[in-house]
């Protein structure tokens, strides 16, 4: 919903049935920290709660595997989404959510940079008390379940937590049960989205516009024990489209989630 104001944008979601939100910190975006201004902010926390609404995940844009200077402002941005957080949140803060970046045939020669570079983001969110969450991306250096766990294994700390979307797996032909049972223990948010192709000419759409059963979805994240936020994303390859209702798209994606869970 980024072009959509943000009081508009939450009581759409308020109203459409959904519980909680997730909130992009990105340029260009309504809560972008650096533009929001102190009673900016108060409203949107006030809001919120008035909307009986909850705040799942800030979404922030990071990579593993680059520059000092990159690196740094990685560090910073953890920072500022974590001040955001506490602010919106004190007792329950939001967590930070990111893809890790880099090119999937990059994966051997980053790795080893990849985990120290994941190990000060930790010590950063350990500083200022916030969790991230970490997501495979199927473009991405980090594409598959394997090479997730292997880069967690290498920080194990309880900052470092895993965001699960199966779409980025579903289209490199990984089945849903093997992917969370291998991640499900360190999952603590859910992003939902449909496919169609495969690999990285693959297309996301809107949940039910693809081929992932949310039945199935839905029973294994039970059965595997996961009780976090499951949130939808709508892909830029959707939004930037002429035409893209923001709206249309928040009460079709919810329909067809709420009736795979009528079937539970």
């Amino acid at each position: 919903m980024k072009q959509v104001p943000l009081p508009e944008a939450l009581a759409q979601c308020a109203r459409i049935g959904y519980r909680n939100v997730e909130l992009a910190l990105l340029a260009g975006y309504p809560t972008e920290p650096q533009k929001l201004s102190a009673a900016e902010r108060k409203d949107l926390r006030y809001q919120v709660g008035s909307l009986g609404l909850s705040i799942s995940s800030l979404n922030v844009n990071m990579a593993l595997g680059v520059n000092e200077q990159a690196h740094s402002l990685n560090l910073d941005t953890i920072k500022v989404a974590a001040e955001f957080a506490h602010f919106l949140s004190p007792t329950n803060p939001p967590i930070i959510q990111t893809v890790l970046g880099g090119k999937s045939d990059e994966w051997n020669a980053l790795k080893e940079q990849m985990a120290g570079q994941l190990r000060a983001w930790a010590s950063t969110a350990a500083s200022s008390n916030i969790v991230i969450a970490v997501k495979a991306h199927v473009s991405m250096a980090v594409n598959s379940p394997e090479r997730l766990l292997w880069l967690l294994h290498q920080v194990e700390r309880p900052e470092i937590r895993i965001a699960y979307d199966y779409s980025h797996f579903e289209l490199q032909g990984i089945p849903l049960k093997e992917s969370l049972a291998a991640l499900a223990p360190y999952t603590v948010f859910v992003h939902v989205k449909d496919s169609q192709g495969s690999g990285k000419t693959g297309r996301f759409l809107l949940p039910g516009e693809g081929r992932i059963d949310y039945v199935t979805y839905f029973r294994l994240l039970e059965q595997f024990g996961y009780r976090g936020p499951v949130v939808v994303e709508v892909s830029s390859q959707i939004f930037t489209k002429p035409g893209y209702d923001p709206i249309k798209a928040a009460e079709k994606s919810y329909r067809v989630l709420n009736a795979a869970l009528q079937v539970m």
